[in-house]
């Protein structure tokens, strides 16, 4: 089974992101119009849902293609990743006016604010994350389609 590894690797990379932004979207998609909440996440939520799945899935075709190569765990190769959503991301949300950097901190929405302090620890909690979801969900997935490293 080695017809289109590229195509299996895309898929199986696009999956958990997928699905998860589907629970994400039902839940907006509830507090906005049933709970009436004002906050305009409908602007944000084209970014995460465009761009996040095929991220993922052109990440995990670059995994294939290196580790042909370069044996780097799949775990390290995903926790790579977030140092390149986060610049994107965040460059993303201060153009559109959604964050606004301010003396005290970062103000989300104009709602959420939260201080320069605490923006020590994102770096490691997102890499944590995504060492973990790449190693465990993705890799499975990778294992499932027959692209077992």
């Amino acid at each position: 089974m080695n017809q289109h590894p590229y195509l299996r690797a895309y898929m199986a990379g696009i999956a958990l992101p997928t699905a998860f932004l589907l629970v994400g979207l039902t839940v907006f998609c509830i507090a906005r119009f049933v709970l009436n909440v004002s906050a305009p996440i409908e602007r944000v939520i084209v970014f995460p849902m465009a761009v996040i799945p095929n991220v993922f899935g052109a990440w995990n075709m670059l995994f294939v293609k290196l580790h042909q190569h370069w044996r780097v765990p799949i775990g390290l190769h995903g926790a790579a990743l977030p140092f390149f959503l986060a610049p994107i991301g965040a460059t993303f949300a201060i153009s559109m006016g959604f964050l606004r950097l301010t003396e005290r901190g970062l103000l989300y929405f104009e709602i959420v604010r939260v201080p320069y302090g605490y923006l020590i620890f994102a770096p490691f909690i997102g890499i944590a994350v995504y060492y973990l979801i790449w190693k465990y969900v993705v890799g499975f997935l990778n294992r499932l389609v027959g692209i077992a490293y």
